[in-house]
């Protein structure tokens, strides 16, 4: 089986123990190191090359949320999943932003830190349930409206490729080309000034397009 690289972020030792042993009873994921504070995550993450980085907020030296800004912008970039005890919506909005897949919360169940790691795996977006309609409610009065931007070949679009479809996928689907299908995603970005796959994903949550879970 194959499993997943995954390093540990948080400052607490005693909390960190406790997320290293859920994790190692997890068949598929290999815990490859743990780091106390941002600084440290970053220069494991360049070190190691996890797939997933399970992102604890608050953390001193460097917070969870500009580290999670700078890991992202690395090569292999990876994903990331906020763990925090923050139950705001704009908490989550900031972790988004800054390039998050997912926002578990802390009195989460232990089941839920599972399917949340592994939907983020899957290149998926997870909020966790206990928040995720005020999240969207909130983050959508924020933003502006900018789905009637978009011609309805272009939102089907967006619903598929947000739910992760790959170009062939769609092309297939809505039988049209996969030139086709590029040149509408390239569209889609420019027209909403949104660059790569997973912010499209944040904004088809923000605007309904597709359940954030």
């Amino acid at each position: 089986m194959n499993r997943h690289r995954v390093l540990l972020a948080e400052d607490h030792t005693l909390v960190r123990a406790g997320l290293r042993a859920l994790l190692d009873n997890m068949a598929n994921v290999e815990v490859v190191g743990e780091a106390e504070h941002g600084g440290e995550a970053l220069k494991l993450v360049a070190q190691l090359r996890p797939e997933v980085v399970v992102m604890d907020l608050s953390m001193p030296i460097l917070n969870g949320i500009e580290a999670t800004r700078r890991v992202v912008k690395l090569k292999p970039r990876p994903r990331v999943l906020v763990l925090s005890m923050h139950d705001d919506a704009e908490y989550v909005r900031q972790a988004l932003g800054a390039g998050a897949s997912g926002y578990l919360l802390k009195s989460a169940a232990v089941s839920e830190l599972e399917l949340a790691l592994a939907a983020v795996i899957r290149g998926e977006v997870w909020i966790s349930p206990a928040i995720a309609r005020s999240v969207v409610d909130e983050i959508a009065r924020r933003e502006p409206a900018h789905r009637d931007a978009l011609t309805p070949r272009q939102r089907e679009i967006l619903q598929l490729v947000a739910e992760g479809h790959t170009t062939k996928q769609i092309a297939k689907r809505l039988h049209i080309g996969m030139k086709t299908v590029d040149a509408h995603r390239a569209q889609i970005m420019e027209r909403l000034d949104i660059h790569n796959i997973a912010g499209l994903v944040r904004y088809a949550i923000r605007m309904g397009v597709i359940p954030s879970r």
